[in-house]
C-alpha cells in the first residue's frame, strides 16, 4: 500500500490529551479557502481511508487528515474509545495548528465524531460529510457489532490493516493490537446518539454517504437527509444545501473505495459552498 506521507507538505504530533496526536497537512502554502479535516475510521488510518482520495481533494485547497487513538501512527493510552474523547483530540489537534474553522469529512466512527463537532461546536464546522455511520443505534443494520466482538488478531493476520499497524504504530506488536480491537469492540457503549431536533439543528450543509449494503440502513439515511432539510421536489423547491449519495454496490468495509465516485461527489459538494 502506498504511504501518500512523503507527499504531505507538513506532517507532525500534536501534543493532546496524553497523545501524540500524528497529522499530515497536503496541499501548497497559500490554496485558499477553508481547509478540508479527514477523520478516518476505525482500525484504518489516514493511508488506508484516504490515501487514494487525497490527491484529488488537496487539488486546490488544503486538506488535514489525522491518526485517531492508537491507530496509525498515534499512540494509544489507557482510556477507552468514545466519540467525545476522539473529539476532544481533535479540537486540541485544530488548537494546535491554529486552525479556526473547517470543513470536516468522516468515515464511520471518523463521521461519528464529525457529527459531534458539528452539533456541540457549530462555529468550527462550515460543511459536513458523514458517511456510513449512524446518528442513534437504531439505524445500524446489526451483525457488525457481533462480528467485532468475536474479533482477534488471528483474525485480521495477514490482512492490510495487521500490516499498517505493525509497520507504523508506536508499539508494533500483536498484544497492543488486540487491545485497540479490545477497545473498538467497546466504542460508543453508553452512547445514545442526537435526537431529531439536534440533527435539525446543525448549521452546516451536510453531505450524508452511504453504501446501499452498508451497515447503516437507508431508510436511516433518508431520514437525517429529511432531518436536514432534503427529500424535496428540488425543481420546484431548489435544491437543498444538504445532500444524500448512495454509493451502489458499497458495503460498509469498502465504503470510500470508488475514488473517482467519492471524489466527484465530495468536492462537488464542497466547491458548492466556495
Amino acid at each position: 500500500m502506498q504511504d501518500l506521507t512523503a507527499a504531505a507538505s507538513e506532517t507532525g504530533y500534536a501534543p493532546v490529551n496524553g497523545l501524540q496526536m500524528y497529522y499530515e497537512i497536503h496541499g501548497r502554502e497559500g490554496d485558499g479557502g477553508v481547509p478540508l479535516l479527514l477523520l478516518h475510521g476505525g482500525l484504518f488510518d489516514i493511508v488506508q481511508q484516504f490515501g487514494a482520495l487525497i490527491p484529488g481533494l488537496a487539488a486546490g485547497r488544503r486538506v488535514i487528515a489525522a491518526d485517531f487513538q492508537g491507530h496509525g501512527r498515534t499512540n494509544d493510552i489507557d482510556r477507552p474509545l468514545g466519540t467525545a474523547d476522539l473529539a476532544s483530540d481533535v479540537l486540541g489537534l485544530l488548537q494546535h495548528l491554529r486552525v479556526a474553522k473547517v470543513d470536516v469529512f468522516g468515515f464511520s466512527i471518523g463521521g461519528a465524531v464529525a457529527l459531534h463537532l458539528a452539533v456541540k461546536h457549530p462555529e468550527l464546522v462550515r460543511r459536513l460529510i458523514v458517511s456510513s455511520v449512524s446518528f442513534r443505534p437504531e439505524g445500524d443494520r446489526g451483525g457488525n457489532a457481533e462480528a467485532m466482538a468475536e474479533m482477534s488478531v488471528d483474525m485480521i493476520a495477514g490482512t492490510p490493516m495487521e500490516e499498517r499497524y505493525l509497520a507504523v504504530s508506536p508499539h508494533p506488536d500483536r498484544e497492543h493490537l488486540q487491545g485497540l480491537l479490545d477497545k473498538l469492540v467497546r466504542y460508543g457503549d453508553g452512547e445514545s446518539g442526537w435526537s431529531d431536533d439536534e440533527i435539525r439543528g446543525i448549521s452546516a450543509p451536510t453531505l450524508y454517504t452511504v453504501g446501499d449494503c452498508d451497515m447503516v440502513r437507508l431508510d436511516h439515511a433518508v431520514k437525517f437527509l429529511q432531518l436536514r432539510g432534503g427529500d424535496v421536489n428540488g425543481d420546484f423547491e431548489g435544491v437543498p444545501a444538504s445532500q444524500l449519495a448512495v454509493f451502489p454496490g458499497t458495503t460498509h468495509f469498502n465504503g470510500l473505495a470508488r475514488t473517482e465516485l467519492v471524489h466527484e461527489v465530495v468536492t462537488g459538494f464542497l466547491d458548492a459552498g466556495e
